[in-house]
């Protein structure tokens, strides 16, 4: 297999009609490594609008279990990418997530900004790190796919399409990115983990280095001290170059999903997708009683 075949092929489906094959092409094929690193930011920058940094806080999900936060959300949206929606599999892992979602007094509008970051930020993402840019049907595929994603967990007022999901994430921190120190704590916790699956003395270096990779608005909300512009443009270009020399290298022929991931760490003996996430009682760290209206929470809490 060429380099561009692949491409190719997806050129040739429909975006609309093949949305789940196109995007599975793309994310376990052509940019597995990308996928996960765009989707780790999509859900980070999140943290940054208070009401939802706040209740991940109250929940402890992501102060106290972070590991187990960070594997769970990555596995029950990776099991719909790889099974599909209509599945046993992708079905069980929507179930979850909507009942853990609804325990939580969320809005819609986070919940609707949170799907907006899972298209928008991998898109964002690869054009400036990836082997090539992502084409054009792959960004409508990934907004065919994350809408129907939305519907499934009842989210009202899902945008249409890739411009209209980007117009929504952009006016969406423009208006509710601030500071608040419980939202800190989770972006503290979460950049510990990510410096945990490393060897301990390369922490500091590797918090540094993520920081980088972060835009103003984030370290602003966050009140982190911005990387000199020397830091962040070697940052940059390191992870430009890895793009380049993925370019040069032959074509995956396999697919990588989210539970081959070296920073899966909490199932070493596998996993029942049923058993995947919280399971939160009302009252309960941050989980109030139940609303009676639309579900509203933050995928994957």
């Amino acid at each position: 297999m060429k380099r561009f075949e692949r491409l190719e092929r997806i050129r040739r489906l429909d975006p609309e009609k093949d949305a789940l094959e196109i995007y599975r092409l793309s994310a376990a094929y052509e940019f597995p490594w990308d996928y996960t690193r765009a989707l780790e930011l999509a859900l980070y920058r999140t943290y940054a609008v208070p009401s939802i940094g706040r209740l991940l806080a109250e929940t402890a999900e992501l102060t106290d279990r972070t590991q187990k936060r960070y594997d769970d959300t990555s596995l029950l949206l990776d099991t719909v990418v790889e099974y599909g929606f209509d599945s046993d599999e992708g079905r069980t892992a929507i179930r979850r997530i909507n009942r853990m979602h609804r325990s939580y007094d969320i809005g819609n509008d986070d919940m609707r900004y949170v799907l907006c970051t899972f298209v928008v930020m991998p898109k964002r993402w690869i054009d400036a790190y990836g082997w090539r840019r992502l084409s054009r049907h792959e960004a409508v595929a990934s907004a065919v796919h994350y809408r129907t994603l939305g519907r499934h967990m009842g989210i009202k007022g899902i945008p249409e399409t890739f411009e209209e999901f980007e117009a929504c994430l952009d006016a969406y921190e423009e208006a509710h990115f601030a500071w608040d120190p419980a939202a800190r704590q989770v972006s503290d916790a979460t950049l510990d983990l990510m410096a945990s699956w490393y060897p301990s003395p390369l922490a500091p270096l590797l918090r540094r280095t993520t920081l980088a990779l972060l835009d103003d608005s984030l370290l602003g909300a966050f009140r982190y001290e911005p990387p000199s512009a020397a830091t962040r443009a070697l940052v940059r270009r390191a992870v430009r170059a890895r793009g380049r020399v993925v370019r040069l290298m032959p074509p995956r022929r396999a697919p990588h999903f989210a539970r081959q991931n070296w920073e899966i760490k909490g199932y070493p003996s596998g996993y029942r997708i049923a058993d995947l996430g919280t399971h939160p009682v009302p009252g309960v760290r941050g989980c109030p009683v139940r609303r009676e209206q639309g579900p509203a929470a933050t995928p994957a809490e």
